[in-house]
């Protein structure tokens, strides 16, 4: 802790500073891959393999959803879009789920501030939840509110991200994969997808380090100690999963944002269920929640709420259980966060090669029009520019 305003505030910047160092590359590494696939995987083929809610069904979902924009805004407003072409609702909502909570830089990031264990946890507690998800639906959801979610959502009432959800940047003609990704058009349509996506979690990126460097410098480990119930055994593995995505919600930070945070809550004493259910309450933070609330009504946005939390609160459970009896769960308070510095070693240098590639792919991007679709990324989705599908 710091004494002074000044140094306090400096000391905040710097821990947010150095965990940006710390995670830089695998973000340009995930976006780069995530720009890959999107380039080549057509958005009419998404919406024709999701009619219905059968597993096989959701299981396309939630790969094509790993497949995605990490972004969570442009994840919900995708997900909408799907539901208003033709996808289930269920469907639809496991698409947004794999989209946001099961994407390689999240995996990578959570192993460079975390540990491994906690990548192994997202993976294995994602699918938990959409299960919960899946079944909740199917137990709970009923026709006549589908409908009337339907019906809301064709009115187009705009949320966040609206014209990035809608842009289909991928590559146009016949051919294999390697033959479309590696033509100019191929290298054009990555370009453009890699700049979206940045942009698209910039402001979530950069409010999730601060908060998190802020969080670290500022808040006493005591206070963490007694909200988490740290030292009183099974009490804390219970309250955590129930905490975690209530802080989420209270942070007002979604996507890879949270992560930085997720290591200061995980140094500060929740239990190891609780970062998981944490993690995945991106998609519940209250912007959401007030867009949910435009795309498909009251009465979907509070089943949304009620079932999305269930699920999480069940993964964490079941990951806390699971992972404690496989003695997985690592030893608390060892998280990185920002106080060690940066040095000279290995993420020094990949740093210095993603940031080549990085600059790359904005110069393809600036040379070949991109700049002028950056005024519809917020903008209507039926405004979608006409270049933005690659020929």
């Amino acid at each position: 802790m710091s004494n002074g305003p000044l140094p306090a505030v400096v000391d905040a910047l710097r821990m947010a500073g150095v965990m940006t160092w710390q995670i830089l590359w695998s973000l340009i590494l995930g976006f780069a891959i995530s720009a890959v696939v999107q380039a080549v995987v057509r958005r009419a083929t998404i919406i024709a393999a999701l009619g219905d809610d059968r597993p096989v069904t959701l299981a396309r979902a939630a790969g094509f959803g790993i497949a995605s924009s990490s972004c969570s805004y442009a994840a919900v407003a995708l997900a909408r879009s799907l539901f208003r072409k033709g996808a289930s609702f269920t469907a639809a909502m496991v698409f947004e789920i794999a989209s946001t909570n099961l994407v390689v830089e999240l995996g990578v990031i959570l192993a460079l501030l975390l540990g491994w264990q906690f990548t192994l946890a997202e993976f294995v507690g994602g699918p938990l939840m959409i299960v919960v998800v899946a079944v909740c639906f199917r137990l709970f959801l009923r026709s006549r509110v589908v409908q009337a979610a339907r019906e809301q959502a064709d009115r187009g009432a705009a949320g966040s991200m609206e014209g990035h959800a809608a842009m289909d940047m991928t590559v146009g003609g016949e051919g294999s994969f390697a033959r479309r990704l590696l033509s100019p058009a191929g290298a054009t349509s990555v370009s453009h997808i890699f700049v979206m996506e940045w942009l698209a979690v910039l402001r979530d990126i950069v409010i999730g380090l601060l908060i998190a460097g802020a969080v670290a410098a500022w808040v006493p480990d005591s206070f963490w100690g007694h909200l988490f119930l740290a030292g009183d055994g099974g009490w804390s593995k219970v309250w955590g999963p129930l905490i975690g995505p209530v802080i989420a919600v209270a942070s007002f930070v979604c996507s890879i944002g949270n992560v930085p945070l997720a290591a200061v809550l995980w140094n500060g004493g929740i239990s190891f269920g609780g970062v998981v259910s944490f993690m995945f309450a991106d998609l519940l933070i209250v912007p959401i929640l007030i867009i949910y609330r435009k795309y498909y009504g009251t009465r979907m946005t509070l089943l949304i709420a009620g079932v999305f939390y269930l699920a999480m609160v069940v993964a964490g459970y079941v990951v806390e259980l699971v992972f404690g009896v496989l003695h997985l769960v690592p030893a608390a308070g060892h998280a990185f966060t920002g106080d060690g510095g940066i040095s000279w070693n290995y993420t020094t240098w990949l740093n210095l090669v993603f940031l080549v590639v990085a600059a790359a792919l904005v110069v393809r991007f600036v040379r070949t029009g991109g700049v002028g679709m950056l005024a519809h990324m917020n903008g209507d989705p039926v405004d979608e520019p006409a270049h933005a599908h690659h020929h």
